[in-house]
């Protein structure tokens, strides 16, 4: 049996059709189905549906066989634990800074809102620049307008939100799709079917692309 681990919205909207490509379908709708564990058309293959920042958890302790995560994830959990044998090229975006228009850097010690932690320490880090990170979960864009912080960094896709609120996307950190990941130990026990999906896969994504 091979488990795969996925999360609802875009990433699962996106990699259904190419698991359908693979011959692998759910047998029920995952959005609407309120199972956590949803068989598919081959008998071998079942889905888990868990939260987008559990998917590497889920498959690096074992739970799940592979899995599809966004970069920003995979960047923010660090993923050493993990293959990632393959870019799926779908549900892609942007991790970036932003921070109110026109706004002057402040002079003293960066305040950045996030909830990527340890992306923002990092990317600081290399720029040598002390800051104060500030842990949220959601609603960054508030944080800037009501002076919680200087700044945010948070994935962007449109930049609507950003610019519905007053914010202005800044510095690029990293061009964001989701991987396929695969736990190591699976890799060696079910190498061959393993294979066979990334293999499928892959396929299915070349085709995209042309």
């Amino acid at each position: 049996m091979l488990t795969i681990a996925l999360s609802k919205g875009r990433i699962l909207d996106d990699t259904l059709p190419l698991l359908a490509e693979a011959g692998i379908v759910p047998t029920e709708n995952p959005e609407k189905s309120r199972k956590l564990i949803i068989p598919t058309t081959r008998d071998d293959v079942r889905l888990l549906i868990v939260r987008a920042t559990d998917v590497p958890t889920y498959v690096e302790q074992g739970a799940a066989d592979l899995g599809v995560a966004g970069k920003d994830v995979l960047m923010e959990y660090g993923s050493d634990g993990l293959y990632e044998p393959l870019d799926l090229k779908i549900a892609r975006c942007k991790l970036m800074t932003a921070g109110a228009v026109g706004a002057a850097e402040p002079k003293g010690r960066l305040r950045v809102a996030t909830k990527f932690v340890n992306v923002a320490k990092a990317y600081y880090a290399e720029q040598g620049r002390q800051v104060e990170v500030i842990k949220l979960y959601g609603s960054m864009e508030l944080a800037p307008l009501v002076g919680l912080a200087d700044k945010i960094i948070d994935v962007v896709d449109t930049g609507n939100t950003l610019k519905a609120n007053g914010l202005e996307a800044q510095d690029l950190i990293a061009t964001i799709s989701s991987r396929l990941i695969v736990n190591k130990a699976s890799m060696k026990m079910k190498h061959a079917p393993i294979q066979a999906l990334i293999e499928s896969l892959r396929q299915a994504v070349e085709s995209r692309q042309h």
